[in-house]
């Protein structure tokens, strides 16, 4: 018998947003998995803390928290571990930000055991969807589209996309902050843009990106555009 891997949307901090059904795996998992700095405590852990309660095995992921890719060493590593768990009939709840399959880590450690294991994804509110409810911006309706951009594309693909969206939301600022400001400027859309900083969490700060100081942003933060909207974009 083996085990069962679940991937569990946390949501993006507050932990009134997880889901029950992630809360009822988590509480039944016989580990539980999240990623984790290489020093220190994990978000996702402490999104869940208060339900850890039950005396279950864990295992701490540990990633480079630095820009760029992730090495592809530390997802071997980790799924190595989750596989040792597995095999040996343990279930197993892995634990993610917002959602497992928006941009998490959980995709790569997906892509190494999806074929050896059963997974069950559990979907969770994603950081787009808490940014947009904390700032009080629709995202789309009727025909209008929705665009979701890493701002690590170049400055020269990011211009191309922006230029055509109804709505977009720019993802991963980080240490690209400072580009994606130079880019709205030459778009002449630098004041149709909201940033949201730590959405759902009690530090969770919202203000027109051109107020924003400095070239570099939080991890837990996006930016919201509407370009052609005649609303205010932020009350």
């Amino acid at each position: 018998m083996t085990g069962r891997l679940f991937g569990l949307g946390l949501g993006p901090g507050d932990p009134e947003l997880l889901t029950l059904k992630a809360l009822r795996f988590l509480r039944a998992a016989d580990v539980v998995a999240y990623p984790a700095p290489q020093a220190g405590e994990s978000f996702a852990r402490s999104i869940v803390a208060r339900w850890l309660d039950r005396g279950q095995s864990e295992i701490a992921i540990r990633f480079p928290m630095r820009p760029g890719p992730v090495p592809a060493a530390a997802y071997d590593a980790g799924a190595a571990a989750l596989a040792a768990e597995l095999g040996r009939g343990r279930d197993v709840a892995l634990l993610c930000q917002g959602d497992p399959l928006v941009y998490g880590s959980f995709i790569e450690l997906f892509a190494r055991l999806a074929g050896r294991w059963e997974v069950e994804v559990v979907p969770g509110v994603s950081s787009i969807c808490a940014a947009a409810a904390a700032a009080r911006l629709p995202l789309a309706s009727r025909e209008a589209s929705l665009l979701v951009l890493p701002a690590t594309l170049a400055e020269a693909d990011l211009a191309r996309r922006l230029m055509t969206a109804d709505t977009a939301v720019i993802v991963k600022l980080g240490q690209h902050l400072g580009k994606l400001r130079r880019v709205l400027e030459g778009l002449r859309l630098l004041d149709r843009a909201i940033y949201v900083e730590r959405a759902s969490l009690p530090e969770e700060r919202i203000l027109p990106l051109a107020a924003v100081e400095g070239e570099a942003a939080p991890y837990f933060s996006l930016a919201i555009l509407r370009p052609h909207s005649t609303e205010s974009t932020h009350s």
